[in-house]
Parts: C-alpha cells; sequence; structure tokens
C-alpha cells in the first residue's frame, strides 16, 4: 500500500496556515473517495474525524483521499471564518479575498480526475427533522443529517445522490446511541433558488460532476459523540465505494475520545520532542534555534504558531502551550549520550522522552555543559549525580502533573541537545 502524506507547512511570517493532504492509496484505478474537515473552525467533530480517519484507518483496497484542516487559522482561533465563511465561496470569490488561494487550491483537489465522491464534514445545530416538532428538532436544524443538494447528477460514479444518501443514513442509524441521534436525509434542492448553498463546496463540486454530500453531527453533543457518528457514516460510505478499510480502535463514543485524548509527539525547532499532553500552560526559556523548521509532527491538528515574542502550539482548537524561547545558535555534534535510567546503564538519543521509574543520572560529555533543568547543584556539577522526582521543584517540570523534566546540554554558547525525563508512576 502506497501511504503518501503531504504536509503542507504553515507560512510564519504571515500566520498563513495551510491545509493537509493525506492519500491513502492502494489502486489509483480503484473507487477514490475525498473527505473534508475543518471548513469551519468552530466544528471540532468534523475535523477530529477526518484527522483519525487520515491517522488511525488502514486502507486495504480503494483510495481515500483526505484534507482535515481545510481552514486552519479558524480552527485555532475556533471561529466560522476569520475572513468569512469559507463554505460560501465556491461560487464566486475576489483574488484579493484573503481565502482565495486555499479555495483555490481545495476546487482543484476535488476536480482531480481521481476523485470520484466527496464528504464535506460538518456539525450543525440541533437536529434536523422534515415536520417541526420543537425549536430543537425541526427543518431549520441542521444536526444528525445527511445532505445532497439535488436528488441525482450526471457523473462517472456515484451520480444517483439520493440512493447513496439514503444508504448513509441508514447504516448509521444501526449504530444510534440514543433514538433522539436518528439521521435523516436533507434535500436542500440547491438549484431551486437556494442562494446560499449554491456558493457551498457541495455544489461546486457537484456542478464539477463530481457526486458530493455533508455530514452533519450535532453540536448538541461533545466533539467525541460527534465524531462517533461522523466516522459511522465515512464507514459507510467507504462501503458503498467498495473501499475495504479496518481501524486500530473500537468504534463506540468512548473509543473515538480515548483516540482524541491520546498525546501526539511533536518535535520543535529540530531539537527535541514534546508529548503534547498536558503540558504547562506556559513553558518558559525554551532554547530554540530560529534557523530550524519550527515544527514536525505526525498528527495534521498539530501546529505551531508565532505570537509576538513567543510560540502558541495547538492540536486542533485547543491550546497545548505558549512556548517564550531563548535564543541560540546550534551545535549539531552530538547525536547520544550516556545515561543511568533506575541504575542501568543506557545511551539515549538526543530529543528523546526517557521513561524512569525512581532516579537517573546524567553521565559527564566530555566538551559540553549539562543542564538539569530545576537542579542546582552547589558546585555547580550537574552529571553523575542520581536524583529522583523529589530532587526537583515541581515548578520546573513541563507538564501540570510534574512528572517530566527537561535536560538541556550546550556546547560553549551553542545548544546542542535535549531530552525529557517522564516519571511514571
Amino acid at each position: 500500500m502506497r501511504f503518501l502524506v503531504l504536509f503542507l507547512w504553515l507560512h510564519v511570517a504571515l500566520l498563513a496556515l495551510e491545509f493537509s493532504l493525506v492519500k491513502k492509496e492502494t489502486n489509483t484505478s480503484e473507487p477514490t473517495l475525498l473527505v473534508v474537515g475543518g471548513i469551519q473552525g468552530d466544528e471540532p467533530g468534523g475535523f477530529n474525524a477526518a484527522a483519525i480517519l487520515a491517522m488511525r484507518y488502514a486502507i486495504r483496497s480503494g483510495n481515500v483521499w483526505i484534507v482535515p484542516n481545510l481552514n486552519f487559522e479558524s480552527i485555532i482561533e475556533r471561529s466560522r471564518g476569520g475572513y468569512g465563511d469559507m463554505n460560501r465561496k465556491f461560487a464566486h470569490l475576489d483574488p484579493s479575498d484573503p481565502d482565495y488561494e486555499i479555495v483555490r487550491r481545495i476546487q482543484s483537489v476535488i476536480t482531480d480526475e481521481q476523485v470520484d465522491l466527496v464528504v464535506n464534514l460538518h456539525d450543525g445545530s440541533g437536529y434536523y427533522r422534515a415536520a417541526y416538532i420543537d425549536e430543537g428538532h425541526n427543518p431549520q436544524r441542521w444536526g444528525q443529517s445527511c445532505i445532497i443538494d439535488q436528488s441525482a447528477i450526471t457523473a462517472k460514479a456515484y451520480g444517483n445522490l439520493e440512493q447513496v444518501a439514503a444508504y448513509v443514513v441508514d447504516e448509521v442509524n444501526k449504530k444510534l446511541v440514543d433514538e433522539e441521534h436518528r439521521y435523516h436525509l436533507r434535500n436542500t434542492k440547491t438549484a431551486e433558488g437556494d442562494t446560499e448553498m449554491a456558493k457551498t463546496l457541495t455544489y461546486f463540486a457537484i456542478n464539477h460532476n463530481k457526486a458530493a454530500f455533508g455530514n452533519e453531527g450535532s453540536k448538541e453533543f461533545a466533539t467525541h459523540f460527534r465524531v462517533y457518528y461522523h466516522l459511522a457514516a465515512l464507514e459507510a460510505y467507504m462501503r458503498y465505494m467498495g473501499i475495504d478499510f479496518s481501524r486500530d480502535f473500537a468504534l463506540t463514543p468512548e473509543g473515538v475520545k480515548a483516540v482524541i485524548d491520546t498525546p501526539h509527539p511533536v518535535t520543535l525547532f529540530e531539537k527535541f520532542t514534546l508529548p503534547a499532553a498536558s503540558l504547562r500552560p506556559v513553558l518558559r526559556y525554551v532554547p530554540i534555534d530560529r534557523a530550524k523548521k519550527p515544527f514536525e509532527s505526525p498528527h495534521p491538528l498539530i501546529c505551531l504558531v508565532p505570537q509576538s515574542n513567543a510560540y502558541r502550539l495547538f492540536y486542533g482548537n485547543n491550546r497545548l502551550s505558549t512556548i517564550v524561547p531563548e535564543y541560540f545558535e546550534s551545535d549539531d555534534s552530538l547525536h547520544t549520550f550516556g545515561m543511568r535510567i533506575d541504575g542501568a546503564a543506557r545511551q539515549v538519543q538526543a530529543g528523546e522522552i526517557v521513561e524512569v521509574k525512581e532516579h537517573f543520572s546524567v553521565d559527564p560529555i566530555e566538551g559540553y555543559r549539562v543542564n538539569v533543568i530545576g537542579y542546582t547543584h552547589p558546585k555547580g556539577i550537574e552529571t553523575g549525580v542520581t536524583l529522583t522526582r523529589k530532587a526537583l521543584p515541581e515548578r520546573f517540570s513541563i507538564d501540570i502533573e510534574g512528572r517530566i523534566y527537561r535536560i538541556e546540554i550546550y556546547k560553549g554558547e551553542r545548544f546542542s541537545a535535549m531530552a525529557l525525563v517522564r516519571f511514571v508512576r
């Protein structure tokens, strides 16, 4: 299987976060599903579901393309769109619009001849019902629905939109946690005069002969419940298309929550790795070389955003920490160094996170200076000293539980390496 991840980095100077395109392909002549999440940044069910599809699913036949973070700036801002609603910019768009390049790029992905079917993930208000029941259940609500613009189109595949949507709705309704969560099909009949829907991504797609659907979780739910229903719908689309897949977690609300809450490491400035979970709100005096690439992570919802004299680290629309740097030039000569972990000698990789049960020490490194952040020796010696968790004041830890501490290594005035020790229970 060919698994190509195209991660497009942020333009630091412009603060323009570009979207990722993840391609999971087995045979390009087989059906291809395109999934889009994050067109509106205040709908975390959609972009988290797309990210989980990218990270935790294996495609065994067919092809799945995923854009988990289309409007990345609006995701980190928790807004519908910093420059207006991006999902109303697919009919006409002035080149001066700040979203112009992103919209044009996703349009080129949608119209790629390999794409057969497009699903745009949203979180909608309340519960859609064809007839008025009450304020939360009526035709003006969007939650828990599969959206089509019309019953059928002319397309090379899957033009029978209503039939496809009916199948998906039926499949999702087999997995309801509660009867109130029932999915319904909603045909907006866009061509009959719905001027707002005529501006959307899905209407653009069907006007380019691509089968396209909106999937709406309900904003009444916690994020992991919305994601659960999005994934149930996406699996139904894949089954309809004959795309064979597997995942490495249980498709239950609890299983989805565990996946969302799983820490994802992030490498900063090519020098050290943070666990990206339970970090302190502010990390100060972090050694950084501005000449290095700012960050790298396998997760498409993790990003590092410069702000004034600091950097904000995000996981989706959750700010993990603000990193206040201390700038150094780099020395790249040190790749490993010696430590004793709970009495056992081992070589540690620069940037590694090392688990410790009781105590650790760092071996002397000729020509380098070691600084265990939080430890002060009366003679300024920080190598060859056995340290326990009690020897390190909790305020110097990088995590709110007081378990993870920094080991920094310098060669003269240059920053060489960092490793982290994590005290495990």
